[in-house]
């Protein structure tokens, strides 16, 4: 009996999944595989909040398959290791895996498939599983660049322009059957076996079950208004569909569909973010350093001023939308997209802090801490990445009145301002002295023009 193995990475569903299509239809036996790769635990990748988002979605892939007459099989250790064992093991001809964007996984793809060729069996690696359209299948006009990671798009509207032309693969029906070999599996890891410590404690559920309930009562009424509200921060008017694209819960393929099912400028308005995502993980692709190092060097001369970036990470910088986008971020593990871009315009131009530190912050808390999109957005707002406009600064003040112009967001996240009505919520320091004074709430920890002139004198422009 022919046997395959579908190696689980970040596509953890079995609705419109291609490794789990492709093994099934390779052999009329196989292993539906994770291993709790060990690798990305010493790397520090593994968090509380992603630990337990995690656990969830295994345990929801797991009854998935258990439906199907299946089940998930569990391995601890190094990937390539592991995975080469239970093809040993069960006689498995192919894997058959996802294909990433970073430099980790291209590295594990390598190792993989050396190592299962030198036992006579194959490697199978399924593109835009991940993404709508494939990382590498749009490359410039005029440019001689082959496959992934040989040429890319470095200015969005036009990667959009032939994003929206390409065709999309088309999605596949989840099965109806799964026949797992006799094959030992570990128990299903809980959050506190991949990663110490709490989790936020306004995390949302993890799994296929929760996305698609998600994305049925999105699409169905909230996605229509996305194009005027996708900025409201009070309003909470975004998907909040991010953690399951990260970990693969939904596929964005499907997504993007039923979005653009639905129809009208919210539709279009929601999947030119999923181009968006898209676009970043064909540059990471492209160009696996970005994760770490500047996208288009500036030379700067970071400062490195310890208070301030503490007060940033803790949300007592006393300015009340920066402060209460972090303190939303460590109560619920995500944060408003708009609020990521004025926390970290905050971070890498008006305290002149390098991006790298505010990246790392974040993904050390957000729940959907996807490298390709935390590393490129940072870089997009610090100046270093793809922005057409790399020296523009976000106002605090300025995005706080047009994005929360009553102050209903503010007050949600810092109590210490509830009483404050209105705007002035965001300016307390002019409040008058005997209220001022009543507050329990920082000074400003930075004076913005200073700030701004300062930012401009140092990145020369």
């Amino acid at each position: 009996m022919r046997v395959s193995v579908a190696l689980f990475t970040a596509d953890l569903r079995v609705h419109d999944n291609p490794v789990l299509h492709g093994a099934l239809r390779d052999a009329e036996s196989v292993v539906p595989l994770f291993v709790v790769d060990s690798g990305i635990r010493e790397a520090g990748f593994t968090t509380p909040n992603r630990a337990a988002f995690l656990a969830d979605c295994l345990a929801d892939l797991d009854a998935a398959l258990r439906a199907r007459g299946g089940r998930l099989v569990v391995r601890r250790g190094e990937v390539v290791q592991e995975t080469c064992r239970v093809a040993e093991r069960t006689g498995a001809g192919s894997v058959h895996l996802t294909a990433g964007v970073s430099g980790y996984a291209a590295r594990r793809e390598e190792r993989l498939r050396a190592a299962l060729a030198e036992a006579g069996r194959e490697l199978r690696v399924h593109e835009a599983a991940l993404t709508v359209v494939a990382p590498g299948a749009l490359v410039p006009s005029g440019s001689s660049g082959g496959g992934r990671g040989k040429d890319h798009f470095a200015v969005f509207t036009p990667y959009y322009r032939r994003w929206r032309e390409e065709p999309w693969r088309a999605p596949l029906a989840a099965p109806r059957a799964v026949r797992v070999p006799r094959i030992r599996s570990a128990g299903l890891p809980t959050a506190a076996s991949l990663a110490p410590g709490a989790a936020s404690p306004e995390l949302p559920a993890g799994g296929e079950t929760a996305a698609r309930r998600r994305l049925r009562l999105w699409a169905s009424g909230p996605l229509a208004d996305y194009a005027e509200r996708h900025d409201d921060l009070a309003g909470d008017a975004t998907s909040r569909l991010s953690p399951y694209l990260h970990f693969g819960c939904l596929s964005p393929g499907e997504v993007a569909r039923r979005a653009l099912e639905a129809r009208g400028p919210g539709a279009d308005a929601f999947v030119r973010q999923l181009a968006w995502r898209d676009f970043h993980h064909q540059v990471l692709a492209a160009r696996p350093d970005a994760a770490h190092r500047d996208y288009r060097p500036r030379h700067d001369r970071w400062r490195h001023d310890a208070d301030e970036i503490a007060a940033w990470q803790e949300g007592l910088t006393g300015f009340p939308v920066v402060d209460a986008a972090m303190r939303q971020l460590r109560q619920e593990g995500w944060m408003h997209n708009r609020a990521r871009l004025l926390t970290a315009s905050f971070l890498a131009k008006t305290l002149y802090a390098d991006w790298r530190i505010g990246a790392r912050h974040f993904l050390a808390l957000l729940v959907d801490g996807d490298l390709a999109n935390n590393q490129l957005n940072w870089q997009w707002v610090a100046g270093t990445g793809t922005d057409t406009r790399p020296n523009r600064i976000l106002n605090p003040l300025a995005q706080a009145l047009r994005h929360d112009p009553d102050g209903a967001y503010v007050r949600r996240w810092v109590p210490e301002l509830a009483a404050v009505q209105g705007p002035a919520v965001h300016r307390p320091w002019r409040l008058p002295g005997p209220d001022r004074a009543a507050l329990a709430y920082p000074d400003p920890i930075v004076d913005l023009d200073e700030a701004a002139a300062r930012f401009r004198r140092c990145r020369g422009s």
